[in-house]
């Protein structure tokens, strides 16, 4: 249990941290107007909270930075309630107040937005991507070098495509992929359909079609709009300004995750109702130790359809983004609201 002066230390290591990017020592928290310890005592309370796991030292100079557990502790136990600006406001009710004809156009806008607003990179699942399932698939040869895709959901969402035919398949092995892809994926959420098709229908195109590796490219590119258009990305390039991200390599894993739908669509999955605050470790995925993600579903008459998510540092403006991820989300359940209605 954390004493009151050690919850005052650490919060003003933690926000002293977000704001600098560098460790904050003793004598800088000493020297706050609303501080009355002496730098004796806050090094010692520095050193505690050290041992117990909430805070690290970087090197051998006096500052500490929070560890994950301090952050966490932060988020859930220490964090107030941020009043966004009328800027921050106007922002977001001009995007909603904007006449869209169409869901994608929205969500691609809150994306848009939400990056500018936050200064991270933002991620929108489109709508449904947790609730679509595959429900058919048909694939009908045009001539010998194309053929048209059909893609039905169980919300009767219907996809139709043009794919090219390798010259190694013919009629009778179509109609094999074909069977098998509906024997397989029927009823399999299209976030999943992905890791589906490496688990099992691989091992069943290996068994059955001779040009295995052509069925398996042909077979990925004509389910792959199934679920690509349904991720929005904005601001990705906020993430090389901030300083934990200077090592290039580990910009460029993040930036070849971000690529990956389906990588990307179980990071942001809900694990329940309002706000998913993941930080460091906790996004089990090594790519994303340094990073916070934090999410939240939006709905439609009170159905989640959608998540609405931000990618940025540990050393994360927690207050402020997650209060406009909060007015993001609640708006856009609101715009869709309004969208499905005048198409009713």
């Amino acid at each position: 249990m954390l004493t009151e002066r050690q919850l005052f230390i650490l919060q003003a290591i933690i926000d002293g941290y977000i704001q600098s990017a560098e460790p904050v020592g003793s004598r800088s928290i000493s020297k706050r107007q609303d501080v009355n310890y002496s730098p004796a005592t806050i090094r010692n309370d520095m050193a505690d909270l050290e041992e117990m796991g909430y805070l690290e030292k970087p090197h051998s100079s006096s500052g500490r930075i929070p560890s994950e557990k301090g952050y966490r502790h932060y988020v859930d136990h220490l964090l107030l309630p941020h009043r966004l600006s009328s800027k921050e406001i106007e922002n977001m009710k001009s995007l909603f107040a904007k006449d869209f004809l169409q869901v994608e156009e929205v969500v691609k806008q809150s994306a848009t937005i939400l990056s500018e607003l936050t200064s991270y990179a933002s991620i929108v699942l489109g709508p449904e991507i947790f609730e679509s399932k595959l429900k058919q698939v048909q694939i009908i040869p045009l001539n010998n070098q194309t053929a048209v895709a059909i893609l039905v959901t169980n919300t009767g969402h219907v996809e139709n495509q043009t794919v090219s035919l390798p010259d190694t398949l013919d009629g009778s092995d179509l109609e094999k992929i074909t069977n098998i892809l509906n024997d397989k994926l029927k009823n399999v959420p299209l976030y999943q359909v992905q890791k589906k098709m490496e688990e099992e229908v691989g091992a069943l195109l290996k068994r059955h079609i001779k040009s295995y590796k052509d069925a398996m490219f042909f077979t990925e590119e004509t389910l792959q709009k199934s679920s690509q258009e349904k991720v929005f990305y904005g601001g990705k390039t906020n993430l090389l300004f901030q300083p934990e991200f200077r090592d290039i390599e580990k910009v460029r894993t993040i930036f070849t995750l971000l690529e990956e739908d389906d990588t990307v669509q179980e990071l942001l999955k809900p694990e329940h109702d309002g706000l998913t605050i993941r930080i460091g470790q906790e996004n089990d995925n090594v790519a994303f130790e340094n990073c916070t993600i934090i999410s939240a579903a939006y709905s439609f008459n009170g159905r989640p359809v959608g998540t609405v998510g931000i990618v940025g540092p540990t050393r994360m403006e927690y207050p402020r983004v997650i209060g406009i991820i909060d007015h993001l989300s609640k708006g856009l359940s609101n715009a869709l609201t309004n969208l499905y209605k005048k198409g009713s």
